[in-house]
């Protein structure tokens, strides 16, 4: 009997590079026992020449896997392309040799129009909405979380009287205090229009929850003002988290806004050379830089924007101190659910341009879930920084299926052209909402269909049920969304046998403050969030309690039956390529991509069962508990062992477990490969250890050489000739 496949994505940045040292021994040890991982392209760089003909288009061809009943997928993190990164893309590929045209950043021809529109389908979060036909489960494994607390990694406390906290618009002229909700009675097409011109029109179905809501740029900007000044009053370091990677359309905007009120002198000044050289405040300092080079007024302009920072008045946080890189380099550096778990790792500080960690303002205009991020620094403000060795954990069921509550990088958000009413009508001609606007306005509309919603409520029912911790829906009911998803969980829990089980329902604050005071106590408890909420939750509790979100068991349970193994949070992997390229010393740790084989081997075996299965199965269980028990992840120093090492231990591992495991013929077959991993472990480490220090060519960042990351990534002769020999 043929076993089902496995399809392992390639993807970008550190996991990427990984890729070419795990997967090799991955598919040793599969075939084994019949299983076949496969790999698809859905880079960045994929998805580009994809989109320009040049290349399969593997993202489509994925999005029909997942409505299959044994689709299993393994999906690392992706690139969530900004306009920065997509140009940098494009211009690596045609320096590879691709014919592929620029990006038109201002199209002016329907020939550009239609350019634009091929890369626009590779901005922001193009994967997942396509791959993400079922609900989240993540959670922390009990032995990742009991290593974690046996193995406690620091948390910097806060000072006893830390002036650290979170602005945000508190619902004035924000998308929180703007929105409204409502729940279609039937299935027809709804229009989106501004003084009566179409800006889209959807297939709206039976059952779902639709929203609009706007940013008022103009109380965006006075709020921006506001938090500057008393950042200068408060002495301390102003910094903004957004997330215009994935929300493509609205925080790239708002980041602009920031941009020019934090830099206002300068951009009034210059107003008339940026007008004529084309600056895009969305896109920051680094492409302001660009536009202006050669440019006579070059050295002035740069001169100005460097005394507002060396002012500090207030202080700006960095990116990167050692760089140079402000707050506002790019706005794809800003990612608010890596950035802000930072804060509160950090004692609620921020780093200056000197590289000193001080006291922040985090500014997170919309309240929406900046009421989150404002708890959580509150509450360590008051109680004092956590502790790993005893803090209980946060599992959380996220309703994401179907792009439930997709956030920006959708096709319904849009930047008012000028002043009036937005409508939202159906073909009915009844008005559903509408919505006085003004120039700069940032509109967007939000959409949950009813069957995710229900089987959203159904896996946070089962998972109390396994779990028999309290089960919270974070859910406010003066938000006019959350309004809306009460009366469905009103309506579906009864449907579900709910016995023994404790379920909560919620606002932001309120839930913050109960998660933490049971974590607090030691105790666990379960957040049933949407889409948006289970971004920042699944990374700030995760990175509190483990270290790193990448530790988390990201499971995808699939309307259709099958099953999609997320792999952690790639917000990091730049910073770890970087590292790689510099001196050949990968520090990604695949621990993610680890738990999710073993999750995903044993989906196939709930389904198809087979004595070899379950005992590669078994056996890939106790390589992970070794892993950890042994402590083999990459340390982050140059020369001690890194990725390509942890790969090693975990074959090494795997093997002895198959060689004194239930199935004979494994045994056999693997007796002899974790004997000569074991007895050519020091060997084998310097071979490893051999090349750190000098740097690595890999012939591209965006698209590297097959071989040459190939050749960088296993560099050990006498591994690879024991692991192709299986």
């Amino acid at each position: 009997m043929s076993l089902p496949k496995i399809i392992w994505t390639k993807i970008d940045e550190a996991p990427a590079l990984a890729t070419y040292s795990l997967l090799p021994i991955v598919n040793a040890f599969t075939k084994a026992a019949g299983v076949t991982v496969e790999t698809s392209d859905i880079s960045l760089s994929g998805r580009v020449l994809a989109a320009m003909g040049l290349a399969e288009d593997n993202l489509a061809e994925l999005g029909k896997v997942v409505l299959q009943p044994d689709g299993n997928i393994i999906k690392l993190p992706n690139i969530s392309a900004s306009i920065s990164q997509l140009k940098e893309c494009i211009a690596e590929l045609q320096s590879q040799g691709y014919d592929i045209p620029d990006f038109p950043e201002n199209p002016s021809t329907p020939e550009e129009e239609e350019i634009r529109a091929k890369y626009n389908t590779c901005l922001g979060s193009a994967v997942n909405p396509v791959l993400r036909e079922g609900n989240s489960d993540r959670r922390a494994a009990k032995a990742v979380k009991k290593f974690a607390q046996n193995n406690p990694h620091r948390l910097k406390p806060f000072a006893e009287n830390s002036k650290a906290y979170v602005a945000h618009m508190a619902g004035d002229g924000d998308f929180y205090g703007n929105e409204k909700s409502i729940t279609m009675e039937k299935a027809q097409k709804v229009t989106i229009a501004l003084n009566g011109k179409e800006l889209k029109t959807i297939d709206a179905l039976e059952g779902e929850i639709l929203d609009g809501t706007f940013m008022s740029v103009k109380k965006l900007r006075e709020f921006y003002r506001k938090s500057v000044q008393e950042a200068k009053e408060k002495g301390l370091i102003w910094s903004l988290h957004l997330k215009a990677t994935m929300m493509k359309i609205s925080d790239p905007i708002m980041f602009g806004h920031a941009f020019e009120v934090f830099f206002e002198d300068v951009f009034t000044k210059y107003a008339d050379v940026f007008k004529e050289v084309g600056v895009n405040p969305n896109l920051g300092m680094v492409d302001l830089e660009k536009k202006i080079a050669g440019h006579e007024k070059e050295a002035e302009i740069k001169a100005a924007f460097q005394a507002v920072v060396d002012s500090d008045a207030p202080k700006i946080a960095m990116v990167d101190s050692d760089k140079g890189k402000t707050n506002f380099n790019a706005s794809n550096d800003i990612i608010i659910d890596a950035s802000m778990p930072v804060v509160v790792r950090e004692g609620g500080k921020q780093w200056d341009r000197n590289g000193d960690a001080l006291e922040t303002v985090a500014v997170i205009p919309d309240s929406t879930y900046a009421m989150f991020h404002e708890e959580m620094v509150a509450d360590c403000v008051k109680n004092g920084q956590f502790d790993v060795t005893t803090m209980g954990t946060m599992q959380n069921v996220g309703l994401m299926a179907q792009k439930a509550e997709e956030y920006g990088s959708h096709p319904t958000t849009f930047e008012m052209e000028e002043d009036g009413k937005v409508t939202v009508t159906a073909e009915d001609g009844t008005e559903l909402m509408s919505f006085d606007v003004e120039k700069g306005d940032i509109w967007r509309m939000s959409r949950a269909k009813d069957i995710p919603i229900k089987d959203w409520i159904r896996l946070a029912v089962e998972r109390g049920k396994i779990e028999g911790y309290p089960v919270v829906f974070w859910l406010d009911e003066n938000r006019a969304h959350d309004a809306e998803m009460i009366k469905k969980v009103e309506k579906y829990l009864p449907e579900f046998d709910t016995d023994g089980v404790d379920i909560k329902i919620m606002d932001i604050t309120s839930a913050t403050r109960f998660t933490n005071e049971r974590i607090r106590r030691g105790e666990n408890t379960i957040a049933v969030t949407g889409n948006v909420l289970r971004d920042h939750l699944t990374d700030m509790y995760p990175i509190l309690e483990l270290g790193t979100s990448a530790k988390m068991l990201s499971i995808v349970p699939l309307l259709a039956g099958g099953g999609l193994y997320e792999t952690g949070a790639g917000g990091s992997a730049p910073k770890h390529v970087d590292q790689f390229l510099k001196e050949s010393h990968l520090r990604w740790d695949s621990l993610g991509e680890f738990l999710a084989l073993a999750e995903s081997l044993r989906f196939i075996g709930q389904k198809h069962s087979d004595d070899k299965l379950q005992a590669l199965t078994e056996a890939l269980d106790k390589a992970n508990e070794g892993y950890l028990d042994n402590n083999k992840a990459p340390s982050r120093k140059c020369g001690e062992p890194d990725n390509k090492a942890s790969h090693f231990y975990l074959a090494q591992y795997w093997a002895e477990a198959l060689a004194n495991g239930s199935n004979a013929e494994l045994a056999q077959k693997f007796a002899p490969v974790a004997k000569a991993l074991k007895e050519n472990e020091e060997k084998i480490l310097e071979e490893l250890l051999a090349i750190e220090g000098k740097p690595a060519d890999i012939g591209g960042y965006y698209r590297p050489d097959d071989a040459k990351a190939e050749a960088a990534m296993r560099p050990s002769a006498t591994l690879n000739s024991i692991i192709d020999r299986i």
